[in-house]
């Protein structure tokens, strides 16, 4: 078995928190104008920038949904 990082559980929780945003930000999407549907596509993809990283320091395989 692969170790985990150091400060596994900040990681963890912070894979989940971005997780998150991104799924309420992707509902918001579809009642956004579209003023703001740029912005909200900027977070999104600088959040899914940030769980790439965290990924790369975990297991293949260790968080179950993918972004």
């Amino acid at each position: 078995m692969e170790k985990l990082p150091k400060g596994f559980p900040e990681y963890s929780i912070m894979y989940k928190t971005l997780s998150k945003k991104i799924k309420h930000l992707e509902l918001q999407r579809e009642t956004t104008n579209e003023s703001e549907m740029e912005e909200m596509e900027l977070k999104i993809q600088e959040y899914r920038l940030e769980i790439k990283k965290i990924k790369k320091m975990f297991p293949e395989g260790f968080f179950e949904d993918e972004y």
